[in-house]
């Protein structure tokens, strides 16, 4: 898939040279500290949109809005309009905040010994347009309608679909044949999905996308768009009620901090898994991780990884939170790691669905600037394609929200996921800034990028192609397929105390989309995961 790494021809048929009228940015800075911006996404286009937005005096905030509403339109399987998102951001200021944008479940939801992997009955209230508006009026200086011309112009003229993007909707092409929107968009006249290279037009979503650029949230969550919803949703045995749309909120996140290497780590709290996160990289701080034994190495970071995944269930309490987040405790458990008579806790069942799925989901995206503005930014529907449900008129998919597949939610609860953008500073200076998709996975591929950029001084690039580990039950996962390479022979790992078992999917062990700072000459760099077919321009 890497062959789309350096150019975006092959992929849109959309001329990006008239999106829009150049405005100056509220936000310029006549000597900005860095020395250029950098923008990383899991599709070409939205790296794209986004670059557009910073050619155009505009910042990391119109980047990272432009490129998120892209990549509603370009990788539907992954994000969009009916989802959820979590963003964290540094402003040009040093303010470290977050957005929660997550999906919400509505009030006349009752929650059901019956269980729903999709469909109407799955869905709740979207949070992804209201999330990337606060985002945008928060630090964006381009007007909104110029940072939402390239996804309107996609969905409008067209793009040519990508093979990862096609492969996916062929993955779950029965559930989708299902409902009467989603077949009229997704699917041919006999019942196939679209094969790679079609150029995708969606003339119907071009329009929900205008009335949003044009009237803002009331544009989504109220008005048409809003009414469109309800009659769908309630026609067909869901719970959505105008009121729910008009009354959704985004919240301020809570930031959860940490300590890796010298380096200040900062995250998001619940619905976010930001505290898991930290926690997993304190531990690995505490540890003395040898990168010249490969399987040493997979077995301490697998055991990391086992030892704070046991803790995801306890993040609510605050005694527990404190316990997850504290750089004294992470080296206990670093030394139970090591100790040949301890024995680590695996976590068992019964978990939500989401905490053990193997197939990756959702989208992330990150933008810097040269006066230091900093977006880290992830969004999902939930599963491949969500609900499967897109209704008729409208052309997006709805998140998972409902039904058990996250978990036991009562009406007004935000739906808690894996999702974890991440910001690591030094003396209050952006130095790495990354999140990833991958469900259960994302986590894990934050840590084990981050350990070996900042540890192990790989470069970016590097650091997103070493090979990573994950645990599944008491089983460590070892990554394996074409590009990977292990410094050791497969016999090496024989003798582990792990069992172990060979992946050689690729995607399967998250994939992170990452933007670091050369601090000697202040320079951003971007990279993209080599196993999507994002990209990334600095």
């Amino acid at each position: 898939m890497n062959y789309m790494k350096s150019t975006t021809s092959a992929v849109g048929v959309v001329l990006l040279s008239s999106f829009f009228i150049f405005f100056p940015s509220c936000q310029t800075i006549a000597d900005p500290p860095f020395k250029n911006d950098a923008i990383a996404t899991a599709h070409p286009l939205a790296t794209t949109a986004g670059e557009k937005m910073l050619a155009a005096g505009g910042n990391a905030f119109d980047a990272a809005v432009a490129a998120a509403f892209a990549l509603a339109v370009v990788e539907p399987s992954m994000s969009g309009l009916g989802g959820r998102l979590q963003a964290l951001y540094r402003t040009a200021g040093g303010d470290v905040q977050g957005v929660d944008a997550t999906t919400v479940v509505p009030e006349r939801y009752t929650p059901t010994k019956e269980r729903y992997r999709y469909g109407y009955e799955t869905i709740g209230i979207p949070g992804v347009v209201a999330g990337l508006l606060q985002l945008h009026e928060t630090g964006g200086g381009l007007p909104l309608e110029t940072v939402m011309a390239p996804a309107i112009q996609y969905a409008r003229e067209g793009f040519s679909l990508l093979p990862g993007e096609a492969q996916r909707h062929a993955m779950v092409a029965e559930q989708l044949a299902e409902f009467e929107g989603t077949r009229q968009y997704f699917l041919t006249a006999d019942g196939t999905t679209l094969p790679a290279g079609t150029t995708l037009v969606q003339k119907d979503l071009a329009r929900v996308l205008t009335r949003i650029a044009q009237e803002g949230r009331k544009g989504f969550y109220e008005g048409e768009t809003a009414k469109k919803i309800v009659e769908d949703v309630q026609a067909n045995g869901g719970i959505l009620t105008l009121n729910d749309l008009k009354n959704y909120t985004v919240n301020n996140s809570r930031i959860v901090q940490g300590k890796y290497k010298g380096y200040d780590i900062y995250g998001l709290y619940l619905p976010s898994f930001g505290a898991i996160t930290i926690q997993m990289l304190q531990i690995l701080d505490a540890l003395t991780l040898d990168v010249a034994s490969d399987s040493r190495w997979a077995s301490e970071v697998g055991k990391s990884i086992a030892t704070a995944y046991a803790y995801r269930q306890y993040q609510k309490d605050e005694d527990s939170l404190k316990e997850i987040l504290s750089y004294q405790r992470a080296q206990q458990w670093a030394k139970d790691i090591i100790a040949p008579t301890k024995k680590v806790a695996f976590q068992k069942g019964p978990l939500p669905e989401s905490w053990g799925i193997a197939q990756g989901h959702t989208t992330h995206l990150t933008v810097a600037d040269s006066a230091g503005n900093v977006v880290s930014l992830t969004q999902t529907v939930g599963p491949i394609m969500g609900s499967k449900v897109v209704s008729p008129g409208l052309g997006f998919v709805y998140a998972v929200t409902l039904g058990g597949y996250l978990g036991n939610y009562q009406p007004g609860d935000r739906a808690a996921s894996h999702i974890s953008p991440v910001l690591f500073m030094k003396n209050n200076t952006p130095v790495l800034a990354l999140g990833a998709a991958g469900g259960s996975r994302i986590p894990i591929a934050i840590s084990q990028v981050a350990q070996r950029y900042l540890e192990q001084n790989s470069s970016l690039n590097e650091a997103l192609a070493a090979p990573r580990v994950y645990i599944d039950k008491d089983t460590l996962l070892l990554e394996k397929h074409e590009g990977i390479n292990w410094f050791s022979t497969p016999d090496a790992f024989e003798g582990m105390a792990l069992p172990y078992k060979w992946i050689s999917g690729q995607g399967r062990f998250g994939r992170v989309h990452a933007v670091a700072l050369d601090t000697l000459t202040k320079q951003w760099k971007g990279a993209a995961d080599p196993d999507w077919e994002g990209t990334a321009i600095d």
